[in-house]
């Protein structure tokens, strides 16, 4: 069996909807995770943050403002009139759902319930659609199986348990539409894997069930070689392992989220990139298969703060090396990347919420030095020393360009460079430029 997973832009109207469903009626069996429409998840943010406030007013007008585009979709999708007071019902009660919060403490819990609602909608006119049609279908609540731990950590054993369980129950049946992004916590109560968590319920349900391929379908032919935001004539790359790609993720590649290789990775399950607006195309499949000296693709990651440590000598070296991670670890604080010298220690953060009081800790022992509005731009392949050349073509493609920090040896699949952010897209073009822009340019980092 196969997981599809598609985002909200394929499910964002209702002839993407139909378009969706052309490609999952095939007559094999698979689950189909399902993303909210696209915007209703961030209307629901807004919905949130009125309750949040008072602002009772300001809500009932996003709300109606959805209700409203919930209908003329409706309208569009179902071809009886039955199934369309099915799926009006389907989003009044959700509506309703919402409406439960408004004159009552509005707290985190109920935010989390809030922000569901957009998958429920999603998947409930999915499967009514389905349903139309004379498809054989179920619709899996994803609050029944999918479970994270007090750590916020995925609780395979339960979902394997309980989404196999699911499963059993029915025979004959093509396909099983699931919700992506919500869960519940180790309390029972609804909670969500963060923006971006379809990918990754796609992925442990995949790992849940031993599947066959796990396929992500956007609005985008596969993993570019650059940001085609930023870069013109990107090209889609064909094969990533699963490395290659779980680095791209990690560093900005907006395309995929990046816990999601990892459930696929210990189960060897290959990821496909698929494009739902051009089904035809290939995509980039990640797997455990890699390609031998190749330079693959490159990202960016932005709102990256870069701290530098002096040491003022108070303590030996490894005792202050020691301190300084320490610190890092006590505030939870998470570092990108690292370099050492025999006097200081630099690293790169995502995470600001705690850096005052970790320079507190540390401005005893060391002279810091903080800057923000930093980028890491990272080049990903098969990068081992042993190919000569890459970090050549690297540096000549940025020799006009101020670089903070540079990475290299902790991964063999990436060189990370740190630079301010107003360097990015030229650093993302001169890179393109230098590395792709040739035909037998990305062949081998050792010509």
């Amino acid at each position: 069996m196969k997981v599809l997973k598609f985002g909200g832009t394929s499910v964002g109207s209702a002839q993407r909807m139909k378009n969706v469903v052309s490609i999952i009626h095939n007559g094999e069996p698979k689950i189909v995770v399902l993303s909210a429409m696209s915007g209703t998840t961030n209307s629901l943010v807004d919905i949130a943050g009125c309750f949040y406030r008072k602002n009772i007013d300001e809500a009932n007008k996003i709300i109606s403002r959805l209700e409203q585009t919930y209908a003329c979709h409706i309208e569009e999708l179902y071809a009886s009139e039955a199934y369309r007071e099915k799926a009006l019902e389907l989003v009044m009660e959700r509506f309703n759902m919402i409406w439960t919060f408004a004159n009552k403490p509005f707290t985190a819990f109920d935010e989390k319930v809030v922000l569901a609602q957009g998958e429920l909608i999603s998947t409930g006119m999915m499967h009514l659609y389905l349903q139309e049609q004379g498809i054989r279908s179920a619709l899996l609540p994803a609050l029944d199986f999918m479970r994270i731990n007090a750590e916020g950590e995925p609780d395979m054993t339960y979902i394997e348990r309980h989404l196999n369980g699911q499963l059993a129950g029915y025979s004959d049946t093509e396909i099983f539409v699931t919700q992506g992004f919500i869960c519940r916590n180790a309390y029972g109560e609804v909670d969500n894997l963060q923006r971006g968590g379809s990918d990754y319920s796609a992925s442990l349900i995949g790992a849940a069930i031993h599947a066959e391929e796990i396929q992500i379908w956007t609005d985008i032919d596969g993993m570019h070689n650059n940001d085609p935001r930023v870069v013109h004539h990107t090209a889609p790359v064909r094969q990533l392992n699963f490395e290659e790609a779980a680095k791209l993720a990690y560093f900005g590649a907006k395309i995929l989220h990046p816990y999601c290789i990892r459930p696929a990775k210990e189960n060897n399950i290959p990821v496909r990139l698929l494009n739902s607006l051009q089904p035809e195309v290939p995509g980039t499949l990640i797997s455990n298969t890699a390609e031998k000296g190749r330079i693959k693709a490159v990202a960016a990651k932005d709102n990256i703060v870069f701290v530098k440590m002096k040491s003022l000598n108070i303590l030996p070296s490894h005792k202050f090396l020691s301190l300084v991670f320490d610190t890092f670890a006590v505030y939870k604080t998470a570092v990108d990347m690292v370099t050492t010298s025999d006097i200081g220690v630099s690293v790169t953060i995502d995470n600001p919420e705690h850096l005052q009081e970790i320079v507190s800790s540390l401005e005893k022992y060391a002279t810091i030095y903080v800057e923000r509005n930093m980028v890491i731009v990272c080049v990903v392949g098969d990068l081992e020393w042993q190919n000569v050349g890459f970090e050549a073509r690297i540096v000549d493609a940025l020799k006009d360009i101020p670089v903070r920090m540079i990475s290299y040896g902790g991964s063999s699949s990436n060189v990370s460079l740190v630079m301010k952010v107003e360097d990015k897209t030229r650093a993302l073009q001169a890179l393109s430029t230098r590395l792709f822009s040739k035909p037998d340019a990305a062949e081998s980092v050792g010509t």
